[in-house]
């Protein structure tokens, strides 16, 4: 392993070592406040698809820093779009999942009882009564109203689960729902999406990924995640003929199955149409970096429906 010893770069610089590779700078002025308000490696992930030559950082020829900035802007406005859609999701997965297993169990406290959930002999990585501690420290540095009430009012060790379910991070309820014991409860809550319980789990926690990147503001244009999700085979029937089999690593799926969720948690809403407004306003993104087929308007999904 050698010493990093380049010297930082002002804003001059950096521009003038993008032109020097190639990258055409229309409005140097423009190109300096972008420079000054968005890091250098920030944007250096959305101008690698435009290099022709990665070990020299030289440019295809007519690449501008407009071209970059467009795949900047697009990706913000796309990440903003894809937590508009994980919110509704998320709370709509809230609310079935502790509506089901208080009523299944005729048990408000549910998720203390370890017999509804895997032991951890069958699910090594899974222990309930951490999880339960976990659940008991988020509780202890919660602010919300209700849940303080809840506190002082009661002697059990948690809130009942209509309540904690809603102080859970999406990783938390994501662990929670997979590890219910039975796949006939996580079915009968899987079914609500028309799902198979074994895609539903993958896909949750294939998402608490995607949420991550987007609530750090991290590029999920032309990016690769680091694992793929099983994608389902006969339901939701909605879907399942728009799914691109051949790219299970790109935003492509993700967004698809979002948008059958939307469908399903409000019907008549315009989320489809809001994806599709969005791309067709940077005509100049490439969607087969994110993974979508050539043809993806005309399949079941997205046809006359955007």
């Amino acid at each position: 392993m050698e010493k990093y010893n380049k010297p930082p770069k002002t804003y001059q610089e950096q521009m003038e070592l993008l032109v020097s590779r190639g990258m055409k700078v229309d409005n140097p002025n423009r190109a300096l406040h972008y420079l000054s308000h968005l890091n250098y490696y920030r944007l250096a992930a959305y101008w690698l698809p435009f290099e022709a030559n990665h070990a020299t950082h030289r440019f295809k020829p007519g690449t501008s820093f407009d071209q970059v900035l467009e795949s900047y802007l697009f990706d913000k406005q796309l990440r903003l779009l894809i937590m508009d859609a994980i919110e509704r999701f998320e709370v709509s997965l809230r609310a079935r999942w502790a509506y089901h297993l208080a009523h299944q169990y005729h048990n408000p406290h549910a998720h203390l009882d370890s017999a509804i959930f895997k032991q951890h002999i069958a699910n090594p990585r899974w222990d309930h009564a951490e999880n339960v501690a976990e659940l008991q420290d988020t509780v202890q540095k919660s602010s919300e109203v209700f849940i303080r009430h809840l506190v002082r009012k009661y002697e059990e060790d948690l809130p009942p689960i209509w309540a904690i379910c809603e102080v859970m991070t999406f990783g938390q309820l994501s662990r929670w729902f997979a590890n219910v014991a039975k796949s006939s409860d996580r079915n009968v809550i899987a079914r609500t999406y028309d799902y198979d319980e074994v895609y539903f789990v993958s896909f949750i926690h294939h998402l608490t990924i995607v949420r991550n990147f987007t609530a750090h503001h991290a590029r999920v244009w032309n990016r690769e995640f680091p694992i793929s999700w099983r994608l389902p085979l006969s339901r939701p029937s909605g879907v399942v003929d728009s799914l691109n089999r051949q790219d299970g690593r790109h935003i492509y799926n993700t967004l698809a199955t979002l948008a059958c969720l939307t469908d399903t948690i409000n019907p008549g809403n315009h989320w489809k149409k809001r994806l599709s407004d969005l791309i067709r306003s940077y005509p100049r993104i490439q969607t087969r970096y994110m993974g979508f087929p050539d043809n993806w308007r005309d399949l079941p999904l997205w046809k006359g429906k955007v």
